[in-house]
């Protein structure tokens, strides 16, 4: 009989223990939208983030619970929210398309680097060890943090360590831009056309003894536009991108050759 006191006593606790997790399985039971998962499957699936979620998974989630806009997959473009819209039965609105462009002309044969660097092949290390060699502090470092986090890899970094972002391959999703150390990597819509390809805020002379292709905020563009699309904002000219801008004469009268003409429309192949 002694045998069994403490058989019966460990057996009856496991089955109180089970009855109280199965209750409580059920009780506290999650139970999932069965959309969620087929909601999912029309987004891209990289996890890029640039929706403001962690995941694809986690946006699907908000959408469906939350009734977070359909429109917040940069990578996916218009087909995409097309796709999610039909399903979740809401209207498509999809915003233009926007690509990363690197502000910055200044490689090694323009931009001139007074010390050699020899640390760590990343960008935001170099920036603390006094930018990396560069003399233009705003300059881009060319060591390719940005290329590194691009999921499609759209970033290429030249010979002269410059990044340069292939627009028919960018997605939008914004990595490089949070990666840049010196915030030069800004993202613009692909029908723009005029683009200011400099994030220098030095004084004229001083952009000119580190940099051939600096804007020296001479104001020649500025003018010419009457100050539509493009603005004076301390010592450099910024392009407005909300403004509609295709004037030639920009690009040609800029005395360091710092603005481009340059599409960020995707390439069709036929």
């Amino acid at each position: 009989m002694g045998l069994w006191i403490p058989i019966l006593v460990i057996g009856g606790t496991g089955i109180v223990c089970g009855a109280v997790l199965a209750a409580a399985s059920r009780f506290f039971a999650v139970h999932e939208d069965p959309r969620l998962e087929a909601l999912a499957e029309l987004l891209p699936g990289i996890n890029c983030g640039a929706c403001g979620f962690a995941g694809c998974s986690e946006y699907a989630r908000a959408m469906l619970e939350k009734g977070i806009p359909v429109n917040l997959c940069k990578p996916g473009g218009h087909e995409t929210v097309s796709r999610v819209a039909s399903f979740l039965g809401v209207e498509a609105v999809a915003g233009e398309r926007q690509v990363a462009l690197v502000l910055c002309k200044g490689d090694d044969a323009a931009a001139s680097r007074s010390t050699l660097y020899n640390g760590l092949a990343d960008c935001a290390a170099a920036e603390l060890a006094g930018g990396g060699g560069k003399d233009c502090r705003f300059g881009c470092l060319g060591l390719g943090t940005c290329a590194r986090v691009c999921p499609v890899g759209a970033i290429e970094i030249t010979a002269g360590r410059l990044a340069v972002v292939h627009p028919e391959l960018c997605i939008g999703c914004r990595q490089c831009v949070a990666a840049c150390p010196r915030r030069l990597i800004k993202m613009a819509p692909e029908s723009s056309l005029i683009h200011v390809l400099c994030n220098s805020h030095d004084r004229g002379p001083l952009v000119r003894k580190v940099c051939r292709v600096g804007c020296i905020a001479c104001t020649v563009c500025v003018k010419l536009v009457n100050e539509k699309g493009i603005r004076m904002k301390n010592n450099l000219a910024v392009v407005d991108y909300e403004v509609p801008l295709d004037n030639d004469e920009v690009v040609s009268r800029c005395p360091q050759h710092t603005i481009e003409r340059r599409r960020l429309k995707k390439t069709v192949e036929v």
